[in-house]
């Protein structure tokens, strides 16, 4: 290995991002944390322009020209750092001017702070999951049993009697026994191992939007914006498509109303590869990122917290069991749903491990 893919593979081990542009402020260099951060390609912005990468950031662009100009370093503390469609970034970023090292140029090293928000907020995510689960198998365990009872029970005494009315009233009470069993059992969500295999994550997501058009929603247009370089990942399919599945007809549940007066419902399926990422407290190289975006009125602040816990749900008709499923069933892949919601965009982003994929 030469001294210079060396360190460009140390310098994309580390999770701060770091960028180097040349004295016309043009990108030279960027680490991959520094794409996962910015949202863009190294290939695509070698070379161009800064403003033309962060069209948005011209506060940070604006620092490092008097850098430049000036030749000294400095460093911003939690600076807001705008990504256009993507949430501002809270950074701390460093400049520094390689006079001394004969290259010229800029190095900037930036550190967004959200992350450690971020992995923090995983971590509730998981155990909140985890917990909810545990409490569920517990509960339905204490339900199914005297169910079962009460429903043999029925069946006997409706061998017993004649009368036709009388046994009407057994078969209701049989019939209420199998649906609250089956309410337990969705409760619990699937109780097999995942059967992983490798996998495209874009077919699975088009087999979802097939599935979801055929049902026939009128004003309801998907929208897709696909990386066609993400390797493939080694998931179970059909537990992922069920997981796909619960949120996107969450997506169209919540657009109903907005559709049937005439205001159309849009989602929008995109996929992209993050590094460096921490999910249950292991790092991970590569992760596949898929958000499911859609444009309905939003869910309440106080509700986002808990929506991923069973029986939580903002609509009258809903079971609250959806999105629950939906995290169990990433879960069991080693991935995580997290979601981010205002009026007119709520985002659920999908984080799947590609590491299992690479050492197959």
């Amino acid at each position: 290995m030469t001294t210079s893919s060396h360190r460009a593979m140390l310098l994309d081990s580390l999770t701060t991002a770091v960028l180097h542009v040349d004295d016309t402020l043009r990108v030279s260099y960027m680490n991959a944390a520094a794409e996962d951060l910015f949202g863009v390609s190294a290939r695509q912005y070698t070379g161009q322009a800064l403003a033309a990468m962060l069209p948005h950031a011209s506060e940070m662009c604006g620092r490092l020209e008097q850098a430049r100009l000036s030749r000294e370093g400095c460093t911003e503390r939690e600076a807001k750092l705008p990504l256009g469609e993507r949430e501002p970034l809270i950074v701390d970023y460093t400049v520094t001017p390689m006079v001394a090292q004969g290259a010229g140029g800029l190095l900037v090293e930036i550190v967004a702070l959200d992350r450690h928000l971020r992995i923090s907020r995983e971590e509730n995510l998981i155990a909140q999951q985890q917990a909810s689960r545990a409490v569920v198998r517990g509960l339905a365990h204490e339900i199914k049993n005297p169910l079962g009872g009460l429903r043999g029970a029925a069946q006997l005494l409706s061998r017993e009697l004649e009368d036709p009315d009388l046994q009407e009233y057994t078969r209701i009470i049989m019939g209420e026994a199998d649906r609250l069993k089956q309410l337990v059992n969705n409760l619990l969500g699937p109780n097999r191992p995942p059967r992983k295999q490798v996998v495209n994550i874009h077919q699975l997501l088009d087999r979802v939007r097939t599935l979801v058009e055929a049902e026939g929603h009128d004003g309801l247009v998907f929208s897709s914006d696909y990386d066609p370089s993400l390797p493939e990942l080694v998931a179970d399919p059909d537990q992922l498509i069920q997981a796909l599945l619960n949120i996107v007809r969450n997506a169209v549940e919540a657009m109903a109303e907005q559709m049937q007066r005439g205001e159309g419902g849009r989602i929008l399926l995109r996929t992209r590869a993050q590094r460096q990422i921490t999910i249950a407290q292991h790092r991970h190289r590569l992760v596949v990122r898929v958000d499911i975006i859609d444009n309905g009125p939003g869910i309440e602040p106080a509700m986002l917290d808990n929506i991923f816990y069973p029986m939580v749900t903002g609509r009258a008709e809903g079971t609250g069991l959806g999105l629950s499923i939906a995290q169990d069933l990433v879960n069991r892949q080693g991935g995580l749903v997290e979601c981010t919601s205002e009026p007119g965009n709520t985002c659920f982003t999908l984080l799947l491990p590609l590491e299992s994929a690479h050492e197959s």
